[in-house]
């Protein structure tokens, strides 16, 4: 198997490079090429991988080489420049931006929830967004049980989710270094009610992702959802209060029996010992936590969760891998 990742020297792209070296997913034997591809300014740099060093090459040069994936971490236009390039080579992209993810013939896959609808002729897919995949992944389980007619949702996302130059901001801030700004305010001792770019009817496209991403893995449009996404000074993972409103009655204990056999989740739940998800748990880690499982009492078939995963891992690297993962144990590629 001959792996691309685009976007290498990345924030993302260096951890799917480290997903892949931890091989939890591809042994690293069962990769026999290894490219990692970036814009022509850092054509040329050095990377390691599984001990051994890579030069960084470029696009053209990376679809020569026909690799079976290219796991995309670039942003949406270089996606969508070059991934139909990869893809007319025959070449598997993973995409881990917003590019593709809402195309009608584009899957949009979470492997332990929709990862059988993929074929051999899809050879663009779309790894959801961040707050999206560790949201649907406690959703899966419960909306097949219960169906969901109603989600709120409240997220509270790392500054990872921005990128190095968040990071940079966060940290520099909290030695006093003024130096280039990601945000429009100080995030330090802060956050603020805003995720991407603001539209026309009030909501950022961070939110929109949420609605709209969410309907299409879940494969129901039917399901009402709203969402408000807060950016806080954390580096480790977003958090996410999500208030569903089922159609059918629940019982909490099948709930939590539901969420705990869950391929990939994590129950953190227990008020007495002030066990419940948070960032500090999650960071470095693939699962899902959940918890604050609790009935919303001031409405009926209404249920409480706290959900928190690592963004980088889960809710990007970890999930593009995946899905190369099952492409090669699926014979796809």
């Amino acid at each position: 198997m001959k792996i691309a990742v685009v976007g290498a020297t990345g924030l993302v792209g260096s951890e799917m490079i480290k997903v892949l070296e931890e091989q939890r997913y591809i042994p690293v034997e069962e990769i026999t090429d290894f490219y990692p591809v970036a814009s022509a300014k850092s054509i040329g740099k050095e990377i390691k991988f599984n001990g051994k060093t890579c030069k960084v090459i470029g696009m053209e040069e990376a679809i020569a080489l026909r690799p079976d994936v290219a796991i995309f971490s670039a942003g949406a236009s270089t996606s969508k420049e070059w991934a139909p390039k990869f893809a007319e080579a025959g070449t598997f992209v993973v995409d881990n931006s917003s590019c593709w993810r809402m195309e009608k013939n584009v899957p949009l896959v979470v492997p332990e929830i929709n990862a059988g609808i993929l074929t051999k002729k899809d050879k663009i897919i779309a790894n959801p967004n961040c707050s999206t995949i560790q949201l649907v992944m406690a959703l899966a389980p419960l909306h097949k049980a219960y169906k969901i007619n109603r989600l709120v949702i409240s997220t509270y996302q790392s500054v990872t989710g921005t990128g190095v130059k968040a990071v940079k901001q966060l940290n520099d801030e909290r030695q006093g270094i003024d130096s280039d700004k990601a945000y429009p305010y100080t995030i330090d001792m802060n956050l603020f009610p805003h995720g991407g770019s603001f539209l026309e009817n009030g909501y950022t496209t961070e939110e929109e992702k949420l609605v709209e991403e969410t309907r299409k893995i879940l494969g129901d449009q039917s399901i009402r959802v709203t969402a408000t996404v807060v950016r806080v000074p954390v580096v480790g993972g977003h958090s996410e209060a999500v208030n569903i409103e089922f159609e059918n009655e629940f019982d909490l204990a099948d709930v939590r029996r539901l969420l705990e056999e869950m391929p990939g989740v994590t129950v953190q739940d227990d008020p007495s010992k002030n066990l419940y998800p948070m960032p500090l748990f999650s960071h470095g880690k693939d699962d899902v936590f959940v918890g604050r499982i609790r009935r919303d009492e001031s409405n009926p078939k209404t249920l409480n969760l706290w959900v928190v995963s690592d963004n980088l891992r889960k809710g990007a690297a970890t999930n593009a891998v995946q899905i190369a993962a099952y492409l090669k144990e699926n014979n796809l590629v």
